[in-house]
């Protein structure tokens, strides 16, 4: 367990050994599954990660050693031939492929699994900047919600974190120093949500990736592509298809994707369990010691062009910006938006977002080529700053519409990204209220809500979020139910 004030990056990086002999600890004593040789015909089962998560934590990274399913008749299968891990939280409400899996078919009741969880929440403490909480577990737990029968030629599970039992504190970090283990991660597993698929069109879709370009196929008809990830050295990486139907952004088209290229992509899960390439855009075109990072910015100064940012993951050169950049300058960045979204021109407000508007608490893609991350006051040089969809969960207070949009109009819990950190001196002018915001959702938006949104009830709203002349305003991909605060 570990406690981090003012500066994450310097206080985890001088813990990375401890970290790691703690990481190193989970894989001791774990057991395997006891089910042996299964000689009946198996399944090729697709697990996706997913997280249902409120918005007091800002990363969770998650590795499972060992996953094994228990039939109703008693036997048990070890389903993983090598470890697997990701950075959940960035997938709150959404989905992406983890690992394929090879399942005797069956009617699997219960599961258990081992590995470990580092989690971070980040908030502020009366005299300091920001806390970071950061605990290890070696106990997984995984619930069944109802038995899982495997069948067939292949099949979509989906492991979805808990992510309110799986930490110690609710209501946002302690503001003591006392420290704090994490609690046992748990995981519901369950079959793929068909009003997912029925909403994208048929195919599962995985929409807001980042990663990076590990290689294109000869001929460019396919690439492989490395998640973006945090802690986990397990993280996923997909073989995926491009097709005459892939949308290119930033570049003219296939031949101009290469290894090594930061990309910011949607891919759709084919029947035969393949991937495809819906759209790709290269958010920079220079490889040279390149590092990708998503984070959030916790202060934001344009006098002086500068910002600090909790990082949630990251692929590239610098292969341990532990707790992200620090601080990093932006003097030179270009400031984009992710090009996941195609109907920005149609809202009924000018979505901007531009050095001199960018505030804390929005979700961002950054580049570098910086070669080192020092441990004094140096400011990490920003090539690329790319705004990217994020889920915020909230408590509805009105529904209207404007044009052909419905707005929702909601109210975030207190220690929500933006309340939190708009409070900090030079933060407090730049949103006008940082504890509303405005959603507007059209008919492109996924409604995968169970209950009718209305005035009172809590809901998670992903998409872009602007800072629209002090109003945070998203401009909203999917809806999901909301997380009791």
């Amino acid at each position: 367990m570990f406690f981090l004030q003012r500066n994450p990056r310097l206080g985890l990086k001088a813990a990375m050994p401890s970290l790691a002999l703690a990481v190193a600890t989970f894989g001791s004593g774990c057991a395997s599954g006891t089910g042996g040789t299964i000689s009946r015909p198996t399944t090729s089962v697709v697990l996706l990660a997913s997280s249902t998560a409120n918005n007091q934590l800002t990363a969770y990274d998650a590795t499972l050693l060992s996953l094994t399913l228990t039939e109703k008749s008693g036997g048990q299968v070890s389903v993983l031939a090598q470890p697997v891990g990701d950075e959940f939280l960035h997938l709150n409400g959404r989905t992406e492929p983890l690992v394929t899996l090879n399942i005797p078919q069956g009617v699997y009741v219960s599961a258990s699994a081992s590995g470990g969880a580092i989690a971070f929440c980040s908030g502020q403490v009366p005299g300091n900047d920001f806390t970071a909480i950061i605990g290890g577990s070696a106990t997984v737990k995984v619930n069944l919600p109802q038995p899982i029968t495997i069948t067939g030629g292949a099949m979509t599970l989906v492991l979805d974190l808990q992510a309110t039992p799986s930490t110690p504190f609710s209501g946002g970090c302690p503001e003591s120093l006392t420290f704090v283990p994490i609690s046992t991660p748990t995981f519901n597993l369950q079959p793929v949500d068909p009003n997912a698929a029925a909403a994208a069109g048929g195919n599962l879709e995985f929409s807001g990736l980042q990663g990076l370009i590990a290689s294109v196929d000869p001929g460019g008809a396919s690439l492989t592509l490395n998640s973006i990830s945090g802690y986990s050295t397990n993280a996923p990486a997909w073989h995926a298809a491009l097709s005459s139907s892939t949308v290119f952004q930033g570049v003219a088209g296939a031949s101009q994707l290469a290894s090594g290229l930061p990309v910011d992509f949607d891919m759709a899960l084919q029947p035969d369990g393949s991937l495809v390439v819906t759209r790709i855009e290269v958010l920079s075109t220079n490889t040279t010691n390149l590092t990708l990072m998503d984070g959030l910015p916790i202060e934001v100064t344009p006098s002086i062009t500068t910002t600090r940012i909790i990082g949630t993951s990251w692929e590239g050169y610098l292969s341990e910006p532990a707790g992200g950049p620090g601080p990093v300058i932006y003097s030179s960045a270009k400031f984009q938006v992710s090009g996941q979204l195609g109907n920005l021109a149609a809202l009924p407000f000018t979505p901007s977002f531009t050095a001199a508007n960018f505030v804390p608490g929005q979700n961002l893609a950054l580049t570098t080529q910086a070669t080192a991350l020092t441990g004094g006051p140096a400011y990490i040089p920003i090539a690329t700053v790319t705004l990217i969809p994020q889920t915020i969960d909230g408590k509805v207070t009105s529904v209207s519409s404007q044009g052909n949009f419905t707005t929702y109009t909601i109210q975030l819990p207190a220690y929500s990204v933006f309340p939190q950190f708009a409070v900090q001196p030079m933060q407090n002018s730049l949103l006008t209220d940082p504890s509303t915001m405005v959603v507007y959702a059209d008919a492109s938006t996924r409604m995968l809500n169970t209950g009718t949104i209305a005035a009172g009830s809590a809901f998670r709203f992903y998409g872009l979020v602007f800072n629209d002349n002090g109003v945070l305003r998203m401009d909203c991909a999917q809806v999901n139910d909301g997380v009791a605060e």
